[in-house]
């Protein structure tokens, strides 16, 4: 009894169990949607979540990680507090110009999707999303040591909008309100991680007192200029891993039509499940690995490849038994009318074998200061992925897509790591390293 308590009080858990939540609660969403109002709605809606995810990489301006460990540099708590501060202020500016420029985008490739209901949920789902720029006071928190109430009130947020959609759907409602709620859960999350900031957040040293709150009076130009040198190349790097990510249900909506897209998108939702296991846990240990990399490059090695072994494992034992039981869950969760993604899920799920792997790799390339190869590692991935899905589509269907995105996931996970002279290096370190 005292082991689950602890298991359940522990920092990883909370934060694997508010992401897995929120990933289950969008699957449970997606068998409903692809249930009771079929495949070619299932497909628009998976072609806007899939712009909303565009957006993501764009507002975050690569800040994520970079935030905190240029803060902690600072010895007076004024000059890290106007860095964060600044941060979000640049972030949340961005949001609101990406959100138009995206909406902007989407209408002039869509317009015959602004039609009722939908001419409001999209664009409150594009702009509601600036309130992203807020993760970074959860990042904050979660460096001084505060993992759980954050998660808790982002599952509670989570669990409650899921409610929502749910009653909406079983009330007659269409995609449009499901799009809605999900724009109104980026503002709710957003504004409760302040709250909590505001709460919960310690002194920067003990002989200083609490921050005040977020204004953007506190703008430095300088620092923001500081922040934005060092984050460019991750910036760059997130906004094209979305494109190869997420460009294969949008592909599929303009070349195969939105049916197949939804077909798609069911059995690659079912794949993408387990990846909030690795970005979890990632996110947890990675102030370990940094330490670890402060202690010198043996621990820091034995500790990478710990992790490496431990994540390519979960991730090979997943893809098994998913490719085994695909056609028996598709059928059980989806019905007849989805078994064409019997095929597209054994072979989507493979990448994650890749995709595991992954995190640690993006953790180890900003550790070490190799920003540029993450962006060319993405940059191949996206291109890979487009100039297949090209090729493929329109003999394969989404037969090709799957290959497209299994082929270009571990190009740009893993084998790109084997076209420069320094992971080349590193990779042999990491297998060599032993004990002293």
């Amino acid at each position: 009894m005292n082991f689950i308590i602890k298991l359940l009080q522990a920092r990883a858990t909370a934060m694997l169990g508010d992401k897995m939540f929120k990933l289950a609660a969008g699957a449970i969403l997606t068998i409903f949607v692809a249930r009771m109002l079929g495949a070619a709605e299932l497909g628009i809606f998976s072609i806007v979540m899939a712009w909303s995810a565009f957006l993501v990489p764009i507002t975050s301006l690569g800040l994520n990680n970079i935030v905190v460990r240029q803060m902690v540099k600072h010895d007076k708590g004024k000059d890290a507090m106007t860095m964060l501060y600044s941060a979000i202020s640049m972030r949340l500016l961005l949001g609101f110009i990406g959100g138009s420029l995206i909406l902007l985008a989407f209408y002039w490739l869509y317009p015959d999707l602004f039609v009722g209901h939908l001419r409001i949920a999209i664009p409150a789902l594009f702009l509601l999303q600036t309130f992203f720029g807020f993760l970074l006071f959860e990042f904050y928190l979660n460096y001084q040591g505060t993992f759980r109430t954050v998660a808790y009130i982002k599952a509670a947020i989570t669990a409650v909008s899921f409610s929502i959609k749910l009653t909406l759907l079983y009330q007659g409602f269409g995609i449009a309100s499901l799009i809605l709620f999900t724009g109104i859960e980026f503002l709710l999350v957003g504004v409760a991680q302040y709250i909590v900031y505001r709460l919960k957040h310690k002194p920067y040293n003990e002989t200083e007192n609490r921050w005040p709150g977020y204004h953007p009076r506190w703008f430095n130009l300088a620092q923001a200029k500081q922040l934005l040198k060092r984050s460019s190349w991750l910036w760059l790097s997130g906004i094209v891993s979305v494109i190869y990510l997420k460009i294969d249900i949008v592909m599929l909506g303009s070349m195969a039509g939105a049916e197949q897209a939804g077909i798609y998108a069911a059995a690659s939702r079912l794949s993408e499940l387990w990846y909030v296991f690795p970005a979890t846990l990632a996110a947890r240990y990675y102030p370990d690995m940094i330490r670890a990399h402060q202690q010198g490059l043996t621990p820091y090695y034995l500790k990478l490849r710990h992790f490496t072994l431990l994540f390519f494992a979960a991730a090979f034992s997943i893809a098994l038994v998913m490719t085994l039981i695909a056609p028996w869950i598709i059928s059980l969760l989806f019905g007849a009318n989805f078994l064409a993604a019997v095929e597209v899920l054994q072979i989507h799920v493979w990448a994650g074998c890749f995709i595991f792997v992954r995190y640690l790799i993006s953790q180890h390339l900003l550790i070490t200061e190799q920003e540029p190869l993450s962006l060319a590692s993405h940059v191949i991935g996206a291109l890979l992925n487009v100039g297949l899905n090209i090729w493929l589509i329109p003999t394969m269907g989404i037969v090709g897509a799957a290959w497209a995105t299994l082929i270009s996931y571990s190009f740009a996970s893993f084998f790109f790591l084997f076209l420069f002279k320094s992971t080349r290096q590193q990779m042999w370190q990491l297998v060599t390293v032993r004990k002293n």
